[in-house]
């Protein structure tokens, strides 16, 4: 009955939801359904969802409440629209998501996405409208089919969950403890991909640099770089890296590995010792900056990027400074900064805090300032570099510029003279002459290999 039905896929989050997401869009195929790019064209829409911000929730309850006003395609074998919720907010809210969204059909949690298949159809075959959400898994979820966005990209994840319990995340709760892939997987899975054609691989874990505790006793993500790498990959990434965990001998590979990229992300949050410490982060500044020159030792030319929390209960101004002067002091190409969201359920939910609104709004726009200023200056670093670039499509449909990654993660304009000559550059690694730097990437012109 599903065979042929026509499917739409809306991500949220974090590059394990869109991997989420792609293994969702391989069962789906599997079951004979034809992947479209629009709600509009779909007979059954899935929403996979995160849940670490409240304006994640607040887009989600949007689209789908958007969902009542869009007419269902003539065409649908069912008579109706199908629409499914996954992922964090699935796994949080399960029932009460149903119970919410009287036209949502079905709930579905991080620990069973195995089983989304079989639940969508009882859904459509038997019209069971249900919410399955387990409290945990027992091992590493794999063996699931999965259709890549990219032929030549590919997301590898070596663990799922969490043990870290930041004060203010919710990832543990949802996505469950630490569990490691294992090792002879991750190698053999590296090796499938490069003989498929795959030239980027992203290793992927809510904290990639505890791989392997629960499983050896001890941290192994320098072995799984090793092993990676030796799958011949032109690139190999890694998110997240965890601050606390990332060893001397991780570090030593960005000087070793010539396929690891010179780019890493590397969330400090705060730069307050007092609010580091209130995050339960477990490090501080200094461990962080040590951490960084360390980084630049082993590969000068590496490009960092980070997460910044603004407005966490308690932050003081000299906090807030505090933070600023770390952010100057790096020299971040890239730094993503959020207001504090309180998430329910979560120690630092408890805390009190008596700073006004419109002060930390205004603090948030004077990091922004200094971020921008920062990436820029980075950026211009490049100027008159030729770099190689993994071109993915264009920077904007309908227009004659590519779009890519340098090896240090950074964006990549240039023009191309023809739609073949665009379209023949997508998953190609093309040396590029940069000839100016924006804020939020770099532009340039395609050299003769």
């Amino acid at each position: 009955m599903l065979s042929g039905a026509t499917f739409c896929i809306t991500t949220f989050g974090c590059q394990m939801n869109k991997h989420d997401s792609e293994r969702v869009s391989g069962m789906l195929q599997k079951l004979g359904l034809v992947p479209v790019d629009t709600v509009a064209d779909s007979d059954i829409t899935v929403f996979m969802t995160c849940c670490v911000r409240e304006k994640a929730d607040e887009r989600l309850l949007g689209q789908v409440a958007s969902m009542k006003n869009t007419p269902v395609r003539k065409e649908s074998p069912f008579g109706k629209r199908y629409v499914c919720i996954g992922g964090c907010i699935g796994q949080r809210d399960g029932q009460a998501l149903l119970d919410q969204l009287g036209h949502v059909d079905l709930v579905f949690g991080t620990h069973n996405l195995n089983e989304f298949p079989l639940l969508l159809q009882e859904c459509v075959e038997e019209g069971i409208r249900q919410a399955s959400v387990r409290d945990g898994r027992a091992d590493f979820p794999d063996n699931m089919p999965e259709s890549r966005e990219h032929a030549w990209a590919a997301w590898l994840p070596i663990t799922v969950g969490c043990n870290n319990f930041c004060s203010y995340c919710v990832v543990p709760y949802v996505r469950g403890r630490e569990i490691s892939r294992p090792f002879e997987e991750i190698a053999t899975l590296a090796q499938t991909y490069v003989a498929e054609g795959v030239k980027e691989i992203t290793l992927l874990g809510q904290n990639v640099n505890s791989y392997g505790r629960d499983l050896y006793g001890k941290p192994r993500f320098d072995d799984v770089l090793d092993a990676v790498s030796a799958s011949g990959v032109d690139r190999i990434r890694f998110a997240t890296s965890h601050p606390k965990d990332l060893t001397d001998s991780v570090i030593e590979r960005f000087a070793t590995l010539n396929n690891l990229m010179p780019a890493l992300h590397l969330p400090i949050q705060s730069g307050s010792d007092v609010i580091l410490q209130a995050m339960n982060r477990n490090y501080s500044a200094k461990h962080y900056l040590d951490l960084i020159e360390k980084l630049r030792q082993a590969r000068p030319d590496i490009a960092l990027s980070t997460d910044i929390i603004v407005g966490f209960p308690g932050e003081t101004e000299d906090d807030f400074l505090q933070t600023c002067e770390i952010v100057e002091q790096v020299g971040y190409t890239q730094v993503f900064t959020f207001i504090y969201s309180k998430r329910a359920n979560t120690p630092a939910a408890e805390l009190v805090d008596n700073t006004p609104r419109e002060v930390i709004l205004e603090r948030f726009e004077r990091l922004r300032t200094i971020v921008e200023n920062g990436a820029l200056a980075a950026n211009k670093t490049y100027e008159g570099q030729r770099r190689e670039v993994l071109f993915e499509g264009a920077a904007k449909k309908g227009t004659l510029v590519a779009a890519g990654k340098s090896e240090h993660g950074l964006t990549v304009h240039a023009e191309v003279e023809s739609e073949s000559l665009l379209e023949s550059l997508k998953g190609s690694i093309v040396p590029v002459q940069i000839d100016e730097a924006k804020t939020w990437y770099l532009v340039g012109k395609i050299l003769d290999s």
